[in-house]
């Protein structure tokens, strides 16, 4: 059995503010904690959030319950018409997170019975304990800056190979690659932009690098998943081909280091004018050789593209 952080978090969190309300001589000092309890999150982000729509809700229950029940009296019938306005006005408000918070707020309402200036503050000092001590608890946040360095350093070391087997096949015309690299490189950035995401709603200062560069690697993966088609109907040795590879062995060696872009384009664009010095191709294999090999230099000048 694993105890996650998380879980250490919510504990301490949930027995802090039990403790501070009792300490303050609350009555239902109890449901701090369950406040507590229901708003640590996976973020700041979300944490912010849902102590804001938890307390709007718990707040509008409370008044909202209060003048509901002094009309309609103190009975069970009465959570009937409660919960059917009260529900889609929060959904409405977008404050519907707080439905299942606001609701320790309003039992206590019916069971006080008493419409007191006491009983409010109560209530409120209640929801700010349990939700200020999520807060609290919540701004802590392990840093997983070396997690998503590991994701950086393995998404373009998968990208080397995948290039670098392409550069094989075009410079020699075989390869044993099964292509195993491209499923990992599909799983990693998925984990990577999640957390990537995670670490965002953390660090609101400081945007989502992270986020961009896995974004970027996301479409350099697409674009060599759009290659690879046109690299394996390429079935012949030729020079065309061979300078593609050599182009793509200098765009791994570089590919990571600023200011490089414009001597690729450079030598694409002498690939191509090399091309277009060539004789037409004879026979219909040539043409399509010749054809895929256009293609996969499109495909490169894109990947190029995603480098700036």
């Amino acid at each position: 059995m694993r105890i996650g952080f998380r879980t250490v978090k919510t504990a301490v969190g949930v027995s802090l503010s039990v403790l501070i309300a009792q300490w303050l001589q609350l009555e239902y000092y109890s449901a701090a904690g369950i406040l507590t309890l229901l708003c640590i999150q996976k973020s700041r982000k979300q944490s912010i959030k849902a102590a804001t729509s938890r307390f709007f809700a718990c707040m509008m229950g409370l008044f909202f319950a209060t003048g509901l029940f002094e009309l309609v009296g103190y009975r069970p019938y009465a959570f009937l018409i409660l919960l059917l306005l009260f529900i889609p006005l929060c959904v409405r408000l977008r404050i519907q997170e707080g439905i299942a918070s606001s609701s320790v707020i309003v039992m206590h309402v019916y069971i006080n019975r008493e419409v007191e200036a006491s009983f409010f503050l109560n209530e409120l000092l209640v929801v700010v304990v349990g939700l200020g001590v999520a807060l609290l608890i919540n701004w802590y946040m392990p840093s997983i800056d070396k997690q998503l360095q590991r994701y950086k350093a393995e998404s373009d070391r998968l990208i080397a190979v995948i290039l670098n087997e392409i550069a094989n096949y075009l410079k020699n015309g075989y390869t044993l690659w099964d292509g195993s690299e491209l499923l990992q490189l599909s799983e990693l950035l998925s984990r990577a932009r999640s957390a990537a995401a995670l670490d965002a709603e953390n660090h609101l200062a400081r945007g989502n690098e992270y986020g961009h560069y896995f974004e970027t690697k996301r479409k350099q993966f697409e674009l060599l998943e759009r290659m690879l088609p046109a690299v394996s109907r390429v079935n012949v040795q030729i020079e065309q081909g061979r300078r593609i590879g050599d182009f793509v062995i200098e765009l791994i060696a570089h590919m990571n280091k600023p200011g490089y872009a414009d001597t690729f384009y450079d030598m694409l664009r002498a690939i191509r004018e090399y091309h277009k010095l060539l004789p037409l191709p004879e026979t219909r294999d040539e043409f399509e050789n010749r054809a895929n090999l256009y293609a996969v230099a499109n495909e490169l000048e894109r990947f190029v593209d995603t480098l700036d």
